[in-house]
């Protein structure tokens, strides 16, 4: 590891965010203060101080200065750091990177999102969204260990809550969606994905992963009863 003690990191073990930067800065070896945020509030004075216009993480502050959203701290990260890149070279690879990225936390994050809050005829409809994007990112990974190639990229840092955390969204939000007879492709990827140490070793507790998304139902339920 580097000494890069001027790195700190705000985030929750939970949230899918905040372990893309955990994961890309463990991949390039910097060094970090984590600073944990409670889940259930995610609006600590330090939080709000670091990120007046969102709140929430994860926030990364190198040399005292703030930056948020995973997206844009995962380009920082890039950029300041260049050693085991995870940006394709080729720049036609490293925007189609950028543009399924745009996709996965778009089209995918808001049809999975439907699919777990919602019931009857509009859950149906967002299952059958999740399922397209399956399918389509199973066109991406075909031929393919990881979405980078034979080594883990921005694009695999981005689809990882797919790997581990989407097991739980279906369970708590009573649907399925994943399926390796449909996907065996992608059903390969996460298997190699989990599988590196770096992944393994900083994924969050089941039960606290489903408390939390147990959370966001029970929320939801009483915001629809007022």
């Amino acid at each position: 590891m580097e000494e890069r003690r001027d790195v700190k990191l705000l985030g929750t073990k939970e949230s899918i965010f905040t372990q893309r930067i955990v994961w890309a800065l463990k991949l390039k070896g910097i060094d970090y203060a984590f600073i944990e945020q409670d889940f259930s509030s995610r609006s600590s004075p330090l939080l709000v101080e670091l990120n007046p216009v969102y709140k929430m993480v994860p926030v990364i502050v190198h040399d005292g200065k703030p930056l948020s959203e995973s997206l844009v701290i995962l380009e920082y990260i890039e950029e300041t750091w260049p050693v085991n890149p995870l940006f394709p070279v080729d720049p036609f690879q490293r925007a189609s990177a950028r543009f399924w990225a745009r996709f996965i936390d778009g089209m995918f994050y808001e049809a999975a999102k439907k699919a777990f809050f919602s019931s009857g005829e509009a859950k149906a409809e967002g299952v059958e969204l999740v399922e397209e994007g399956l399918h389509l990112l199973e066109g991406q990974i075909i031929g393919k260990k990881f979405f980078g190639g034979e080594k883990i990229g921005y694009l695999d840092i981005i689809a990882g809550w797919i790997s581990y955390w989407f097991q739980y969204i279906e369970e708590v939000g009573e649907f399925k969606a994943m399926d390796s007879r449909k996907y065996p492709c992608l059903h390969a990827w996460i298997n190699n994905f989990i599988q590196v140490p770096i992944i393994q070793q900083t994924l969050p507790k089941a039960d606290d992963v489903k408390a939390v998304y147990r959370g966001f139902k029970d929320a939801a339920a009483l915001a629809g009863a007022n």
